[in-house]
């Protein structure tokens, strides 16, 4: 069984594994502070709700970000908890490590040789809260991103207990994973907002929960039952968070 660490700094709170754990947690501190100066200096980049070009010296983490917001209409900030996870886990293959995983209030990067079980929670009563993915080695590296007008602080302008959307990139599965959320209001939209969202490149499969129904699209990881009791202990929860 993997142990995971936590690390909180300012309003982002990690859960990490991987011997790289110094590693991960400086350069998740590091990028952080990169963006927060980017944003000193070009400060419609964290409040634009939509895609904004970038200064000419604009950091990797605002790069990422921004291409992420080109592809799905959504301002930047959408992908910041993906883009930073993602970082993090590159800084630890960098320090010569095979396996790490770091995940950032629901948006998780994976990296490892051996299988990896990732649970699915949609609330307390969901028939999400009975799902996880099976990961092969062959699938990774690979990023997990969920979005839930339900929990969490982050803005939502849907009506959607859980989008989750895998990519290889972790700004785009982060901000895709917002889209889908804020385009679902009604169990009739699930279908067209998964067809449409899916066609805009680089996503591997999305699935949603909503009312108690499944929505799934493109090539997701295997889907077996959560067997893990301890899920709800797992779940990151920030401070001004709506989870319970």
């Amino acid at each position: 069984m993997r142990h995971f660490r936590t690390f909180s700094w300012k309003d982002t709170h990690l859960k990490v594994y991987g011997r790289a754990y110094e590693q991960i947690t400086q350069a998740v501190v590091r990028e952080r502070r990169v963006l927060e100066a980017y944003i000193r200096r070009h400060p419609q980049f964290q409040t634009a709700l939509t895609p904004i070009k970038l200064l000419e010296d604009a950091p990797e983490v605002a790069v990422k970000m921004a291409n992420a917001a080109t592809l799905t209409g959504l301002g930047p900030m959408a992908s910041v908890a993906g883009t930073l996870a993602q970082l993090g886990v590159e800084a630890a293959k960098a320090a010569g490590c095979e396996e790490a995983i770091v995940e950032n209030g629901g948006d998780m990067f994976i990296m490892s040789p051996t299988p990896v079980t990732i649970g699915i929670f949609a609330g307390h009563n969901s028939i999400g809260a009975q799902l996880a993915f099976h990961l092969l080695p062959e699938d990774l590296p690979l990023s997990i991103c969920s979005s839930s007008s339900k929990m969490g602080h982050s803005m939502s302008f849907g009506d959607c207990e859980l989008a989750t959307v895998v990519a290889k990139e972790a700004a785009l599965a982060d901000s895709a994973a917002t889209l889908v959320c804020n385009r679902i209001s009604a169990e009739t939209d699930v279908e067209q907002v998964l067809d449409e969202v899916g066609r805009l490149g680089g996503i591997r499969g999305i699935l949603v929960v909503n009312n108690n129904r499944v929505g799934l699209w493109g090539k997701l990881p295997q889907l077996v039952r959560n067997q893990d009791s301890q899920t709800l202990q797992k779940i990151t929860r920030a401070p001004n968070s709506s989870f319970k």
